[in-house]
Order: structure tokens, then C-alpha cells, then sequence
């Protein structure tokens, strides 16, 4: 297989139609496809077995978090779809994250597992609400330590911190930005972005990109725009 894309289309539809629709005008060979929570509920696993099918790459973004042996079962029954990628919250713990790479690591087809670090929407004043008093970039570094400690692939973490993720675990750690927006786009309910060629330049292997997409009256010319923009990064 070749190399995978650096564009992550995030299918955050709240309909199965208006998401194949996009699919059908996309290329593997130009984007991956992130399928969250409200598709995937909507849809089954029926929607991620067709887009898998249709030979692209599937991040699965469930973000498991729960007792060790059952996200490491979900994340066996993700594998089983034939994802590319896979995510859980750090914040599970580290024998959480080491059982479900322990079951994955029994497979010959395992997906990439990474793990959820701070959310793209909080900020400062949110981590103090729910007694996390550190700054974002703090907390995302001792997930991301723990993480790597625990033998996974990487992270999701937003753009701002991915330069000094990069800098303490080394180019072989993945690390997945959502918070991507270009120059133009509306930030929405994210507070911690970054334009596409900036991500890409702060060390982010994969940019998760949604709405300046999915949301564009000419979707395909969206995604060739951020193309445009990350040439060279």
C-alpha cells in the first residue's frame, strides 16, 4: 500500500447519504476518512466495512475509554472492520492503553492505535473546571509520555503542541492534529487550531479536517486548495 494521505476527511454527517455522496467524489489516493461517533451510531459498522471496500483508509474515531479488557475488545472489534486507525483516551490510563496494543498486537492486520490527549476544545479555564489544573500544552506532554511509555503509535493532540510533542518523542511517534482550519475557515467549537501548512511544518504527520470540506459548495476544490497550501511543508 502507498503511502498514506496527510489529509484526514473528517465524515461528520449526521446522515449516511450526505457522507457517501462526498465519498463518491473523493480518492483514496488523495485523503483518508475519519468516521466519529454520531455517523458511526447512525450508521453501523456496514458504513465503515464500504468505505474500507472502497479501498480508503478508515480512521475510527471512537475514542474508547473504559476498563482495560473492554477497549481492548473494541479495539479488536474496530480491527475486524479493517481500519487504518483506531484511537482510545489517554486519560484511560496506562494498563487501559497496554491492554488494547497487547490485543492488537496478536493481529497481523492491527490498525494504528493512538490515543486522545487534550480535546481541540478546551482550553485553560475548561482543564480547571474538571480539576486538571495544567495549560493544555502540559497536560498534552504527560499523555503523550505516557503513551509512548505504554508502546503506542502516537496521539491526537492540536497543532499548537505538536512541535514539542515532536521535539521530546522523536519522528517515529504519529501524531494525528484535528484543529486544523485554513486561513480562511471559521473556527467553529474548536480554540486551539492551526492552518494546515502550519500543522504540517510544527511536525503532525496527519491533518483531521471537517467542515472547510465537508461544509465548501465545491468539496473537491476545498480539499485542492489545502493540498495547494501543504505543497512543500
Amino acid at each position: 500500500m502507498t503511502a498514506a494521505p496527510k489529509i484526514i476527511v473528517a465524515l461528520d454527517y449526521a446522515a449516511v447519504l450526505p457522507a457517501l455522496d462526498l465519498v463518491e467524489r473523493l480518492d483514496p489516493q488523495r485523503c483518508a476518512l475519519k468516521v466519529g461517533k454520531e455517523l458511526f451510531t447512525r450508521a453501523g459498522p456496514g458504513l465503515v466495512e464500504t468505505l474500507v471496500g472502497r479501498d480508503f483508509r478508515v480512521f475510527l474515531d471512537l475514542k474508547f475509554h473504559d476498563i482495560p479488557n473492554t477497549v481492548a475488545a473494541a479495539c479488536d472489534a474496530a480491527a475486524d472492520l479493517g481500519v487504518w486507525m483506531v484511537n482510545l483516551h489517554a486519560s484511560g490510563g496506562r494498563r487501559m492503553m497496554e491492554a488494547a496494543r497487547e490485543r492488537l498486537a496478536a493481529r497481523n492486520d492491527a490498525p494504528l492505535l493512538i490515543a486522545v490527549t487534550v480535546l481541540t476544545s478546551l482550553d485553560r479555564d475548561d482543564l480547571d473546571e474538571i480539576g486538571c489544573p495544567d495549560e493544555p500544552l502540559g497536560r498534552v506532554l504527560r499523555l503523550a509520555r505516557l503513551t509512548h511509555a505504554a508502546g503506542l503509535a502516537g496521539i491526537v493532540c492540536s497543532p499548537q503542541e505538536a512541535a514539542r510533542v515532536r521535539l521530546e518523542l522523536g519522528p517515529e511517534f504519529t501524531l494525528v492534529t484535528p484543529g486544523v482550519r485554513p486561513g480562511s475557515a471559521a473556527m467553529g467549537d474548536q480554540k486551539r487550531v492551526m492552518t494546515p501548512r502550519e500543522a504540517l511544518v510544527a511536525g503532525a504527520d496527519y491533518l483531521v479536517i471537517g467542515r472547510p470540506i465537508t461544509a465548501a459548495d465545491d468539496p473537491v476544490a476545498a480539499l485542492a486548495a489545502i493540498e495547494a497550501e501543504i505543497e512543500g511543508a
